[in-house]
């Protein structure tokens, strides 16, 4: 099972966790306030973080910001807030999910499995499932998790490079969005707008847009598809 850091200031809210987390056989810690999580995390080898947003001492965003300066390891925002502008913009600061409350032990324990299948999959170590990936001017190599468009590194978050990697792997076949949601989410269903975002920002890495794309293809209703450049 993992090593679970709680983050979360509500105190019934935070026992609550901690009993249905450790029920679940996960070894669970928690703390109320972000500059203790910075310390957990620093002192303490964590395999998922569940963070709330509504701290005491300094907003969780902030947080998750200087989370990401000290550690990769997966955090899921859990909070009441749901407004879209807000979800978008930790997604881009490194989250690798987003519950918002109130959500069930269920739902948030299949996040869990899920956060942890990827980050398992992808750490060093892990088995490589495939040699690096040509397509074009573009070289995918899922062992190293590295990506270079015509010889130049490319800086990808790890879900942009996970997202890289799923379409690259299927030169010129159009995937359906269901079918990223489960194979690069882990998820069997969520928000068209999480895709559309993470194409947005691997279209900018490649250097093009939607209007005038070279890899990356949009099929309206249809779904998305990797190609070279003609």
């Amino acid at each position: 099972m993992a090593r679970v850091l709680v983050v979360e200031d509500d105190q019934f809210v935070r026992s609550a966790l901690i009993r249905h987390l450790t029920e679940a056989a996960h070894t669970v810690r928690s703390v109320g306030t972000a500059l203790e999580a910075l310390r957990e995390v620093a002192q303490v080898g964590f395999d998922v973080v569940i963070l709330d947003l509504g701290l005491p001492d300094l907003d969780g965003g902030e947080a998750l910001k200087m989370l990401r300066g000290i550690t990769d390891v997966p955090v899921i925002i859990a909070t009441a807030r749901d407004d879209e502008t807000e979800i978008v913009r930790l997604l881009n600061d490194g989250a690798d999910d987003y519950l918002t409350k109130p959500f069930s032990v269920e739902h948030l324990s299949a996040r869990m499995t899920a956060v942890l299948r990827r980050a398992r999959a992808t750490a060093p170590g892990a088995e490589p499932s495939s040699p690096a990936i040509r397509v074009g001017g573009l070289c995918v190599d899922p062992l190293r998790r590295q990506a270079r468009l015509d010889g130049c590194a490319l800086d990808l978050t790890r879900r942009e490079f996970d997202l890289l990697a799923f379409l690259a792997g299927r030169p010129g076949v159009v995937v359906a969005r269901r079918e990223l949601l489960a194979e690069v989410w882990q998820q069997s269903y969520g928000d068209d707008q999480t895709i559309d975002v993470h194409l947005s920002w691997l279209r900018r890495k490649l250097g093009e847009t939607a209007a005038r794309p070279r890899y990356l293809h949009t099929l309206r209703g249809v779904g998305v598809k990797l190609e070279p450049p003609q």
